[in-house]
């Protein structure tokens, strides 16, 4: 507890000079183009202080047992070039899949198991920071800490994002988490650095559940708000609004598009369809409201459904770990067509069997290059994958510099819906022991598909073979949330959300065996082969 308390009150003295800040365009577009121009040294200087010059890193074993000391990686950098040198290290052992990242297997090279600790991936360089939970579900996710130098230097590539999209100056409304979840913090301290504060924050929890967090939880983001009005920063206070409650969101951003003639709403995919359904059922008009949603794949049904009301929908792509790794394309070719972040990320695909399936896709596995890095990355996988390739679009992005294109991004084996993941290992857990031990029959008699309804939400069917004697279905879908609530913070959230949302439904009927007479508890969509 002391230390949290000590690191809060170093943040609480940094906030201040952050805040003071300012990011103009012309000094955004420098920022980002010093960062292309200078990827290699980048990576070269973050290898050098943050895991050579660092004991504890994770990477030193996997370095040493590959024979490649700091000279002889900065050699190959200069000769081959910064992705041909990470695909060799790959090649060579040195990298980390999104299990072991996870902590959920074991780091096994050449008959040897390295050992890792807590937190041996975090930026040993950090100043003042707050935690952060990123998705996880086996007893715990991983805690990451956003640093207020990271942010600062987040910041200009936000403003550039918003400009490309002619957004600046827009009302910004979010409805998104209060912390251990920080992308609602995260989206109200960056843009205060250009002078863009939402003048809404909507958190789809309800009060009870905001109240039930934990203590240092439950007070820190009241009190990084209250602070940073302190600090003349006019950040919203969250205000709790269940996901049953969209049509209040929907409602305050049909009034701010009449006010300044436009909005601009920052939620997950989800959670964007959801307030647009509230729209079109209230009869609301959301022409000029633009939607910047990511979380989820934006698949065609939903944003179909979140443009039927007049609405423009721009995709993201973050994660917790590496943050933004995809900004929308001005030209997009489809509704999930992005921009690489190459200036602070270099990313290789790499071959892998999905766990659980017959289906192999080429991972992404993604290296940081930035000294401002949360956590550093050295070929670790994000449990994504897609196509990267370069693309010419003519869009304002491909000018900057970002000339590869995202597309066709989705993960591998995780369990996605309003906006929330969760890694099938824990379901996995409740198909194969809970629910057999309460209801009765065997881990062949479960089986979770996730599918899309007809509107466009995801859903998650739970097949229960029909010899499993069941009297009441809503019993079953409880005993599954309450499961989920007593694992981790992702799981945690998960179960909140889903709930709200009826997300889990019951079919009696046998589950699915494939063609080579498999039963596997998690049916997930086959993934699309990479063309």
């Amino acid at each position: 507890m002391l230390p949290d308390l000590l690191r809060y009150a170093r943040f609480s003295w940094e906030l201040r000079a952050f805040l003071r800040r300012r990011v103009t365009l012309a000094e955004a577009r420098q920022h980002v183009a010093r960062c292309l121009r200078e990827r290699e040294p980048n990576f070269l200087r973050l290898a050098r202080h943050g895991i050579y010059g660092h004991a504890g890193s994770p990477y030193l074993p996997l370095l040493r047992r590959a024979g490649c000391e700091y000279g002889d990686l900065e050699r190959e950098v200069e000769r081959r070039g910064l992705e041909p040198t990470l695909r060799q290290l790959r090649a060579e052992g040195v990298y980390f899949t999104f299990e072991e990242f996870k902590g959920r297997a074991p780091v096994e090279r050449g008959g040897r198991t390295i050992a890792i600790r807590p937190g041996a991936f975090t930026n040993p360089h950090l100043g003042a920071y707050y935690y952060a939970q990123s998705g996880g579900s086996s007893g715990t996710g991983t805690r990451v800490a956003i640093d207020l130098e990271h942010l600062a230097q987040q910041a200009p590539l936000n403003l550039l994002t918003l400009a490309v999209h002619d957004l600046l100056d827009v009302p910004t409304i979010i409805w998104r988490g209060t912390l251990p979840d920080s992308t609602g913090v995260n989206n109200v301290l960056r843009p205060a650095l250009f002078g863009h504060v939402p003048i809404r924050w909507f958190a789809p929890v309800t009060a009870a559940e905001m109240a039930r967090k934990p203590w240092l939880a439950r007070i820190a983001t009241p009190y990084i708000v209250r602070l940073a009005r302190c600090y003349g920063a006019p950040v919203p206070m969250p205000e709790p609004v269940p996901l049953s409650r969209a049509k209040v969101v929907a409602q305050v951003i049909a009034a701010t598009q009449r006010e300044h003639g436009r909005c601009l709403v920052r939620a997950h995919v989800s959670l964007a369809l959801r307030i647009s359904l509230a729209a079109a059922e209230a009869g609301l008009d959301l022409t000029g409201v633009t939607f910047m949603s990511g979380g989820e794949p934006p698949t065609p049904a939903k944003v179909a459904g979140i443009t039927a009301t007049g609405a423009r929908f721009i995709p993201t792509y973050v994660f917790t770990e590496a943050d933004q790794v995809g900004i929308a394309c001005a030209a997009p070719a489809d509704e999930n067509d992005l921009h690489f972040c190459r200036h602070a990320l270099a990313l290789i695909q790499y071959p892998r069997a999905v766990p659980g399936s017959e289906a192999e896709v080429e991972a992404f596995s993604f290296t940081t290059l930035l000294p401002t890095a949360k956590q550093i990355l050295l070929n670790v996988e994000s449990d994504d994958f897609g196509t990267l390739e370069p693309s010419r679009c003519g869009c304002a992005l491909e000018a900057l510099g970002f000339t590869e294109h995202l597309r066709h991004v989705r993960s591998f084996s995780k369990l996605t819906g309003e906006g929330v993941t969760l890694v099938g290992s824990e379901m996995v857990r409740i198909l194969e022991e809970v629910l057999p031990a309460r209801f009765g029959g065997t881990p062949q008699d479960y089986q979770l598909a996730e599918e899309e309804d007809e509107r466009g939400f995801t859903r998650l069917t739970l097949r229960v073979d029909p010899q499993v004697r069941l009297d009441d279905e809503a019993a079953i879908v409880e005993v599954l949330l309450q499961a989920l609530g007593r694992g981790s913070v992702a799981a945690d959230l998960s179960q909140s959300h889903w709930r709200q949302a009826g997300t889990v439904r019951v079919v009696r009927r046998p589950p699915v065996w494939t063609a080579r007479g498999k039963l596997l508890p998690l049916h997930l969509a086959r993934p699309r082969a990479r063309r």
